[in-house]
């Protein structure tokens, strides 16, 4: 299912390789497009949040008033949803749509297990056919990263934390980009604020053990979002004042 991603993923790359000359700049680039084509959805999942906790104090009543019938307390609160027409499930769908393209992306860069990944296996041939040193330009983001197809737990087992630093800088980013959003969101409850602290401690985990070109893509997509987040929420704040 994600061959035929992970190999437009990277004949895309390669098109963009072809006018930046840098993987890393390419993989910004492909993060930009892939969110302009998501942007409709991606404005529905900003407004839904919103909407949510905007509405959130008049939930908070409803579920005072009904706490000792739940049936009558989801029939009021789907009520109350139509009503207002909030979609409690709009942030889903922008998120659900980028999980194939970001496990592609995963299975592209890197290597896992026994599978290695078309990205290396493309740096493998620059190696064979142009040497080591070529090889290790092409791997390379600017004066960043050295070498996007590594993780920065390999960087630290191979040359210890000095040299791991910058991806541990990028890990931490990756962990931001999905903690920041979260903090952000206008009312955010106390329980949103833990979830948003244990899902930002999962993608810790879990960034410092990808390879750095796939938490380059979740960095740029996170700080995007968080943009795109900033400036609807001013738009319907004044839009609010207007009214």
């Amino acid at each position: 299912m994600l061959a035929p991603i992970e190999k437009l993923l990277f004949e895309i790359l390669q098109v963009l390789y072809g006018v930046v000359h840098d993987y890393g700049f390419a993989i910004i680039l492909l993060t930009v497009a892939i969110r302009v084509l998501l942007l409709p959805l991606t404005i529905k999942q900003t407004r839904s949040m919103y909407e949510l906790q905007r509405i959130q104090p008049k939930i908070k009543e409803l579920q005072e008033k009904y706490k000792n019938d739940k049936e009558k307390l989801q029939e009021e609160t789907l009520k109350f949803y139509q009503e207002n027409k909030v979609n409690p499930f709009g942030g889903c769908l922008p998120m659900l749509l980028q999980m194939p393209i970001f496990f592609a992306l995963f299975r592209m860069l890197g290597t896992t297990g026994d599978t290695v990944g078309l990205f290396p296996q493309h740096i493998a041939s620059v190696a064979a056919e142009q040497g080591q040193a070529a090889a290790e330009a092409v791997s390379r983001f600017w004066i960043i990263l050295p070498d996007i197809t590594l993780s920065a737990s390999q960087v630290y087992s191979l040359n210890g934390l000095v040299a791991a630093l910058p991806y541990v800088i990028f890990v931490v980013l990756f962990g931001a980009s999905t903690l920041v959003p979260q903090l952000m969101q206008p009312g955010a409850q106390s329980q949103q604020r833990q979830m948003g602290y244990v899902m930002a401690a999962m993608m810790l985990f879990f960034g410092w053990s990808v390879s750095a070109g796939v938490v380059l893509y979740w960095v740029t997509q996170g700080l995007l979002g968080v943009i795109q987040q900033i400036v609807q929420t001013k738009v319907y704040k004044a839009r609010e004042v207007d009214a």
